[in-house]
């Protein structure tokens, strides 16, 4: 008799507590909810557009959807589906070169690796393969692109974001000048090119490889410069001090490959400092693991059509950096893929590759004062756009994926980013 009173109790007490669990979901949910939704209300959002979409991780439960089907320009939220192509697509090690020898030439073409001789890494494989080798041919003509993706603002072609896009990029496609003085250029090369003026509004002459900087200035800058075959030719020759021969294709037989830096630490780059370069450079690279020509939308479509056939809604990728206004992405496409990630990679590994609030990258500003981390992110930032996507960890524990998409504002962009802040600090803390 005893006994079954204490099943009864028992069962009862279970009962109870599942009841309060679940209660308790519930009511964080809607708790969340609200505070969400007076949140979005507020005159921080009153003349833009926004979209919120936020699900667990783990049950794939959603928690909130606010606008979640509508098309936002992604700025370089763009970077999240150009971080899921090349894993999908790239080995461990970036495909750096494809080679072909006959007796004692080697012939070489381009992969679109943006780390070779790039001052970010400290990578020499490609140079001592190079180097090797005393007759070299090359072959640029499998780079079938155009310099500039479409949707590209023309006057951003002097600064460091835009650099052009090449098959055999060297030197990251930009003329390093350290300290901003004129004795301090890499590389060399260009060494004659660079002009010193007390005021100026421009860095380079826009038809030509002339370089201009400010002597009042410190700072270390980068100026992109105008890529060509000529120039590739002697920019690699006086690097390797070889002659090189252009050819315009390569023999037939068997390419083989030169591999270079690890991809994690092109991937890193790409989310920590939002590097445009090494985000186009990247589709290229994954197109030459797909065919001999070199196109970023041959990934872009490949990813799209093999890995990609669930999106909620197709987007509009135009490029692999987000500088393109004609980039159209949904919140829901966007947690659609970093949910993809979520499940490919280790959550550990995800939060070193993604930025962490308050600590590095381009949210180091932002998510401050908690003990940890609880915000791994890509932001997206274009004139009157800020768009973040990514992970946020609950005092709970949890795992929750997001994306928050604003466009068309014309306040300033912190008062966006303060909002944001408001609204993850309170998730974290309810949910």
């Amino acid at each position: 008799m005893l006994f079954s009173i204490f099943k009864i109790m028992k069962k009862n007490i279970l009962f109870y507590i599942t009841v309060c669990l679940l209660t308790g979901c519930v009511s964080s949910k809607k708790l969340v909810s609200s505070k969400i939704n007076t949140s979005l209300q507020s005159n921080v959002f009153n003349n833009s557009f926004t979209g919120f979409l936020l699900i667990d991780a783990k049950t794939k439960d959603t928690l909130y959807n606010y606008n979640g089907r509508k098309y936002f320009t992604p700025g370089s939220n763009v970077k999240l589906f150009t971080l899921f192509a090349s894993l999908q697509l790239l080995p461990k090690n970036t495909p750096a070169l494809k080679y072909i020898t006959k007796n004692d030439t080697l012939y070489i073409e381009g992969t679109g690796d943006p780390s070779f001789l790039n001052t970010y890494f400290k990578d020499n494989t490609t140079l001592n393969f190079l180097k090797k080798h005393k007759h070299i041919k090359l072959h640029l003509n499998n780079f079938k692109e155009q310099k500039y993706a479409p949707g590209w603002a023309w006057e951003d072609f002097s600064w460091y974001y835009s650099p052009e896009r090449s098959g055999l990029p060297l030197f990251g496609n930009v003329v390093t000048i350290s300290n901003n003085n004129i004795q301090n250029v890499y590389p060399k090369y260009f060494k004659n090119n660079v002009f010193a003026l007390e005021n100026h509004s421009f860095n380079r002459a826009y038809s030509e490889n002339k370089f201009y900087i400010n002597l009042n200035a410190k700072d270390t800058i980068k100026i992109p410069f105008i890529t060509n075959h000529a120039l590739a030719k002697k920019l690699l020759e006086a690097t390797i001090n070889r002659k090189i021969d252009i050819i315009p294709k390569m023999p037939n037989g068997d390419k083989k490959t030169v591999y270079s830096v690890p991809t994690d630490s092109l991937y890193k780059r790409l989310l920590h400092e939002s590097d445009n370069f090494i985000g186009e450079q990247l589709l290229l690279v994954g197109a030459s693991t797909l065919s001999d020509t070199l196109n970023s939308k041959t990934t872009r479509e490949f990813v799209i059509q093999k890995h990609l056939s669930g999106l909620p809604q197709k987007p509009r990728w135009v490029d692999g950096s987000g500088l393109s206004r004609y980039n159209l992405f949904t919140p829901e496409s966007m947690v659609y893929v970093l949910d993809k990630i979520y499940t490919q990679l280790p959550e550990k590994k995800i939060f070193t590759l993604f930025p962490a609030g308050g600590v590095n990258g381009t949210i180091k500003n932002m998510f401050k004062g908690n003990a940890k981390p609880y915000i791994h992110a890509k932001s997206g930032s274009l004139g009157n756009n800020y768009c973040l996507s990514g992970y946020l960890i609950t005092n709970s524990g949890k795992t929750l994926i997001f994306s928050f998409m604003n466009n068309h504002f014309t306040q300033p962009s912190y008062k966006i980013k303060k909002q944001i802040e408001f609204i993850f600090e309170g998730i974290k803390n309810h949910y």
